[in-house]
């Protein structure tokens, strides 16, 4: 076996169940985060000796994850929505159930612009530039998703 293929197994077995919470956050759906790990994984190969030496070869990852997910989702034009929660991080929030369930429920984008800002802590620059999209649609597109929860949890509180 080469070096690099040596690097790449290693950086898939460190980094890939943290590639799998990133994907189930986009993508709310074990089995669509598995498919968008692998998805990544095998385009990430083929360029690794390429990418292992850049600053962050996860990012490159999480892009193609984020760009991959937007794009599945655009050929389909929905998303499948299950019935299952995953669980809360913190087992001492309950709430959290239902705010995963508000996630789910939001557009797509909306859901990878609030991923990409408040769980990759992103700004709005590298946003669009993940997505192929312009800093103001990211804009846009978190407040609309920010309106909407607001008025979810305005409802839930009774407000």
């Amino acid at each position: 076996m080469r070096p690099w293929e040596v690097e790449f197994e290693e950086f898939v077995r460190a980094r890939s169940h943290a590639l799998l919470r990133y994907g189930l956050v986009l993508t709310g759906s074990t089995d669509d985060a598995a498919d968008l790990v692998q998805e990544a994984l095998l385009r990430l190969s083929s360029s690794w000796r390429r990418v292992r030496n850049k600053d962050d070869p996860e990012g490159y990852v999480r892009t193609i994850m984020a760009r991959q997910h937007v794009s599945w989702w655009r050929r389909r034009r929905r998303e499948h929505l299950t019935a299952d929660v995953h669980p809360p991080v913190h087992g001492d929030e309950p709430e959290l159930g239902e705010i995963w369930q508000w996630l789910r429920a939001l557009p797509v984008r909306q859901r990878t612009v609030l991923v990409l800002r408040y769980y990759e802590d992103l700004a709005d620059g590298e946003i669009a530039a993940r997505l192929g999209i312009s800093q103001t649609t990211v804009r846009s597109q978190a407040s609309r998703a920010l309106a909407t929860l607001r008025v979810r949890a305005d409802a839930l509180t009774g407000r």
